[in-house]
């Protein structure tokens, strides 16, 4: 089916095989010390130019499910940097007298437009923590850590096949929130693309590579603290700023209508 998830509830039980049936945001798997919530979602248009995808939903995110709007999930208090980042590599436009954070709102809640909103990971991750003893869907390492992973690698190959082996062919472009540590989930990223999606796989820059018939690009993630989203943002000076500049090169590359 060369269609994405429809925007809302995504009724996928791949991971969870065991456990039928699925009640949502309730069933969890795992192993080594990390997990999955069964509680994937999706945004906007199902046949987009472009795909966005977060790591996965985050503890912002996922403890909005039981309260929350689904059009005010996603990205959920990190929508100004979204803006920001889409903006920045070309992919969204937004008038100077426009509110930023509008036109993201208005993108993720729009099923004919450009857009499709996600994450790579639909369910939410966590991994636990020895020191505090709880489940953390936060933190440094988060998205390399978890692909590098047996556990992880599955769960991964399992929502790449289920949600990305097979694109519409209108879609160009995947945007992919997050770098990794010294470009860790990039590479890990890249792999598991050729792996699962047949074709010939190349290199573009160091933080992009295509099949010939879709470009995925990795950019800043929204949710980085400090310095890291100003220094990507920025024209020249800093090695950031270099992975920003390759990044919207590789948007441009990639013809977007």
């Amino acid at each position: 089916m060369d269609t994405l998830p429809k925007h809302g509830r995504i009724d996928c039980n791949r991971c969870f095989k065991d456990s039928a049936p699925v009640e949502f945001d309730q069933h969890k798997t795992g192993d080594s010390g990390w997990r999955i919530t069964a509680n994937p979602l999706a945004w906007g248009n199902a046949e987009p130019q472009v795909v966005v995808l977060g790591f996965s939903k985050g503890p912002t995110q996922a403890g909005a499910l039981a309260n929350t709007p689904h059009n005010e999930i996603a990205y959920k208090g990190s929508r100004k940097n979204v803006a920001k980042i889409l903006s920045h590599v070309g992919v969204l436009n937004i008038p100077a007298s426009a509110d930023p954070v509008t036109a993201v709102d208005r993108a993720i809640a729009d099923t004919g437009g450009r857009f499709h909103f996600g994450s790579l990971i639909r369910c939410t991750v966590e991994r636990y923590d020895d020191k505090s003893g709880t489940w953390k869907g936060s933190g440094g390492g988060m998205l390399d850590k978890f692909v590098a992973t047996c556990f992880g690698r599955t769960v991964a190959s399992n929502c790449v096949r289920e949600h990305l082996a097979n694109l519409p062919g209108k879609t160009r472009l995947v945007v992919m929130f997050g770098l990794g540590t010294k470009l860790n989930y990039v590479r890990e990223s890249f792999k598991l693309y050729s792996e699962v999606r047949p074709g010939n796989w190349r290199w573009i820059n160091d933080v992009a590579y295509t099949d010939g018939n879709v470009v995925v690009v990795h950019v800043e993630h929204f949710a980085s603290q400090g310095a890291l989203i100003p220094n990507w943002l920025g024209s020249t000076g800093h090695e950031r700023a270099r992975l920003g500049q390759q990044a919207r090169d590789a948007v441009e590359a990639a013809q977007v209508p």
